[in-house]
This record gives C-alpha cells, structure tokens and sequence, in this order.
C-alpha cells in the first residue's frame, strides 16, 4: 500500500464549512443521535443503532480490517459553524492504494445544506491526491440525493449493479 493512502485514514480534511475529523470511538454518543432517524435506513435497511451498539461498530472499524491489504477510512463529518456532528464519510481502499469504495451518510436534521456533497468532494479530492485511481460508489437506483451527491463529487453512474445498487464511477 503506498504511504499516501495509508496516511489517508488519518488525516483531517477541512472544506468550507466542515472538517472531515478520523473516527473515534467517542463520537458513538453524538453520532447515535445524529443517526436516530429511521428514514436514513430507507435505502440501506437497517435500523439505527443505540450508542453501545454504534460504540462496538466504531470499536471495530478504529481497530482496522483484520486484510492487511484493505485500509478501512471513517471519518464524522463536523459543521464547524454549529460545533456540530452532522454524518460519516467513509472509504474502503484497496488494490494496493488504487481503489477506494466511497459512502456518506448525513443526518436527517442537516439534509438539503448541502453537507453530503461538500463531504463527499472532501473525500474524493483527499483520495485522489493520495493516489486513488478509481473511487467508486453504490448507489440505489430511486436515490436522488445520493445520486446528486456522486455526481457532485465527480462520479458517474456505470451500466453496473450491485445488490440493487448502480455503481458509480470516478477514474481521474
């Protein structure tokens, strides 16, 4: 794996209004809240989860992929101007630094700012500065705000399907 991409998983990344801040298992109590609402599973399944449930998971993914050639990047998106958790980004690089697979989640109370899309360009802009060659992202085909949001970050939806999900695709 090369060095950039490793250095990826922690490093801050700061975009306008947010800081992209590495994952840690003390954000599972805010982030419980932030990921209460069940309509965020609408197209993922899934029911939230309590913050002992979210604290094991952020446990689980701050320890690393068990793969040694898979690096597991989380990060929970911070509006600065509220002092505020809002959601995660997150990317899964593998290939030897030259593929990432791309996900966002924002909370409902901050959908429609725009937070998503500025989160996800953060990302994707920190990956292919480190090297990342392709990023991909799966999307549900009825999931326009999500759709919007890989478009916005420079993906394309492909002819692909995964799970029900379009894959989309950047390769800079």
């Amino acid at each position: 794996m090369t060095h950039g991409v490793a250095a990826v998983a922690g490093a801050t990344v700061r975009t306008r209004r947010l800081d992209l801040v590495p994952l840690a298992v003390a954000h599972a109590e805010e982030m419980a809240g932030v990921l209460a609402d069940p309509a965020l599973h609408a197209f993922i399944g899934g029911a939230p989860l309590t913050a002992p449930e979210l604290r094991a998971r952020y446990e689980r993914l701050v320890a690393g992929s068990p793969d040694p050639a898979v690096v597991w990047c989380n990060w929970v998106v911070r509006l600065r101007a509220e002092d505020r958790l809002a959601g995660t980004v997150q990317a899964t690089v593998t290939d030897g630094g030259r593929t990432a697979e791309v996900a966002w989640v924002t909370g409902t109370e901050w959908q429609g700012r725009g937070i998503a899309r500025e989160a996800a360009e953060g990302l994707v802009g920190l990956l292919v500065e480190r090297g990342v060659r392709t990023v991909v992202a799966h999307v549900h085909p009825d999931h326009a705000a999500s759709a919007a949001v890989a478009r916005a970050a420079g993906l394309a939806p492909t002819e692909q399907q995964q799970d029900g999900e379009v894959r989309w695709e950047l390769r800079p």
